[in-house]
């Protein structure tokens, strides 16, 4: 097929990282500056919108046939940026592909510049370094000043020659991307993520409803209590601005009699037992204050109320393979990936007392403001008039690919029967009868914090981090850490067979076959884990290198370091591998849960981690048939026993 490649570039008053691509397309001020575009392997041509020119027939004619594929880098803004500033239907995701979904899929960055450096490209084929000041010289508002008499926006004729270099940029930007998605041709992208993407995007384009007046009562709210406890200290204190650690460490040194060095969430508990022991209540009050002020719980409102469009939906909150060791889906904006959770036993009337602005009960009913502010912030996303959310998840779903993959036979069993995975894990753990384990004993307890923590490796450090509560003495830990991987020889020792396997694929360059249709597979520069579903995890640049702690060797590779942003080279090892395949495939399962549904007619509206959110008419549907859909067998995942838990709700909730 023919491929149309597109990079825009555009102007709008709001910025799209606070609002994100849907809301900034639709505003008023939104407009495509220009318009770069190539078929296939011709020239890179521009169209100047701001110098009056058009796009040829040619163009207009290949947007609107469903047999010309429509590429760029981040296909989702371009889709945007065409159909609102020409305010037609002209992009269906089905005619478009998207080279950095095609990047990510590949363990690439998902910056066009990083993909472009990455990939080794010449200096000359790599994304222009001017780029990011004429994007903020012609894409966003300026400040007026005396100099550039006093306007708001510059325009091509307030700076000629950076406009013709900013038309440079553009067209650079289609040449780097179709380099890109060139280069990575080889690798086939399998049809179904094709198809999954597809539905992503009109997952992303439906968008799902918010309570603009909750989120509105909830921001006054915060702002009325802050300024109240800010008053309290300012009392107690006799300081300007109690808010400032500087002016707060001085004056809570000079009453408990030693310099405070910092005043952060780790060192609170103590400066708070130190003023109490010293009889300083006035001390212990504002350590309290500056606790309750520290607790930010309304920036996720403030992000629903600016990226709210004009239907009062919020789109874009998902990002197709934003995890890319797995490819899982990122959170975007509100971020509802990590959304607190709610154990409101009255979520209803405290949401109610919010909505009607009843702050003063709130405090009178509630512990802390700001922690029912948190909790009911997944309420204020809701379904369409008429219409109810019905959720549903599958059920312990790692653990169970886990013992499916790795053929831990009485794990299977157990969730093919009674699906008690935590008393069944104790009573294999500890040799006692399953019906002797109660829930909150000591070893049901036990069996809980071991398969959280040690599944994928996990020793005695996870184990105590996974114990927050410091249930279980640090002396059994390791004995604990034993008694789990007796109990599970199978995914221990697949681990090892993972690490194992892809040692020898990088080493001897080939392929190595386990079970369940899991492959190691070295191709030049990459090495491929292919998953039961046929899709493929990527590593690029693998090596096997001394290791510097341990004796042996470990696997590297390169890729985006999480924390520092960072793309460089990393290491992994059988048990992290195993984590990678298992949430892979966790992530496989959802991906066929999602096209079953709306195959089915429900219109997916968000999805969290292994849960689906569905808004759906009253009349039609129910919890039992999702449910029902979600245990269904899987083709390439026969003897995988899947089971899902659902609920109905009216506003978005944890059941």
């Amino acid at each position: 097929m023919d491929i149309l490649s597109i990079d825009v570039e555009t102007y709008c008053d709001l910025d799209i990282k606070d609002v994100g691509a849907y809301k900034y397309c639709e505003h008023p001020s939104f407009e495509i500056l220009m318009f770069a575009y190539a078929f296939n392997d011709e020239p890179v041509e521009i169209v100047d919108f701001k110098n009056h020119e058009n796009i040829p027939f040619r163009v207009i004619d290949a947007l609107d046939d469903s047999n010309i594929i429509k590429s760029a880098f981040n296909a989702n803004f371009e889709r945007n940026a065409i159909s609102n500033f020409f305010m037609q239907t002209w992009c269906p995701p089905e005619e478009w592909q998207c080279s950095m979904i095609k990047a990510l899929t590949m363990g690439l960055p998902s910056s066009l510049e990083m993909v472009g450096k990455a990939l080794h490209f010449e200096e000359d084929k790599q994304k222009m370094k001017e780029g990011k000041d004429l994007i903020k010289y012609f894409c966003k508002p300026c400040k007026p000043t005396k100099t550039n008499g006093q306007r708001t926006r510059n325009l091509p004729e307030h700076a000629p020659d950076k406009w013709e270099t900013f038309k440079l940029y553009c067209k650079q930007d289609v040449e780097v991307e179709r380099d890109i998605r060139n280069k990575l041709s080889k690798y086939k992208t399998l049809d179904k993520e094709q198809q999954l993407w597809e539905l992503d995007q009109h997952i992303n384009d439906r968008g799902v409803g918010v309570d603009i007046e909750l989120i509105k009562k909830a921001i006054e709210c915060d702002e009325q209590y802050q300024e109240r406890l800010i008053s309290e200290a300012r009392e107690l204190t006799g300081l300007s601005n109690p808010n400032s650690p500087a002016q707060l460490k001085e004056w809570i040194g000079k009453r408990i009699g030693y310099a405070v060095g910092s005043i952060n969430k780790d060192i609170m508990p103590t400066l708070i037992k130190d003023a109490e022991t010293q009889g300083k209540y006035e001390v212990k009050r504002i350590l309290e204050l500056r606790q309750l002020m520290g607790k930010t719980s309304i920036k996720k409102y403030q992000t629903m109320q600016v990226a709210r469009c004009n239907d009062g939906r919020v789109r874009g909150l998902l990002q197709f393979y934003g995890a890319n060791r797995t490819g899982r889906w990122a959170g975007r904006l509100v971020q509802v990936q990590n959304l607190p959770q709610n154990h409101l036993p009255d979520l209803d009337d405290a949401r109610n007392l919010l909505r009607n602005g009843d702050f003063e009960q709130i405090e009178f009913l509630y512990d802390s403001v700001s922690d029912t502010l948190s909790q009911l912030i997944r309420t204020a996303f809701i379904p369409r008039e008429g219409n109810r959310f019905i959720v549903a998840d599958f059920s312990a779903i790692e653990a169970r690919v886990i013992a499916w993959i790795a053929g831990e036979e009485w794990r299977l069993e157990v969730f093919k029967t009674h699906g008690k995975i935590y008393e069944a894990s104790a009573s294999q753990m500890f040799h006692v009868p399953i019906e002797s384990i109660k829930k909150g004993s000591d070893l049901r307890q036990k069996g809980k914090i071991a398969e959280l923590a040690l599944g994928y490796g996990g020793s005695v450090g996870a184990l105590a981090s996974m114990d927050k509560a410091k249930s279980i003495p640090e002396e059994e830990l390791p004995e604990l850490v034993q008694h789990w991987r007796n109990a599970n020889p199978n995914i221990t020792k697949f681990w090892w067979d993972c690490d194992k396997a892809a040692k020898k694929a990088i080493r001897e360059k080939t392929t190595v076959t386990l079970h369940h249709g899991i492959k190691f597979i070295y191709d030049p520069g990459i090495l491929f884990i292919q998953l039961p579903s046929g899709r493929k995890l990527s590593y690029i640049r693998p090596k096997i290198e001394p290791h510097e702690t341990f004796s042996g060797d470990k696997i590297t590779y390169e890729g985006m370091e999480q924390t520092s942003k960072q793309w460089k080279r990393l290491d992994t090892y059988g048990p992290k591998l195993v984590e990678n395949i298992v949430q892979a495939v966790a992530r496989d399962c959802l991906a066929e849960a999602m096209f079953k549904v709306t195959a089915s007619g429900y219109d997916i509206v968000m999805h969290v981690h292994d849960e689906i959110i569905m808004d759906v008419p009253k009349d039609k549907g129910s919890v039992e048939e999702i449910c029902n859909i979600f245990g269904e067998s899987i083709e390439w995942a026969k003897g995988l026993p899947l089971r899902a838990d659902g609920y109905e709700c009216s506003y978005y909730m944890k059941d």
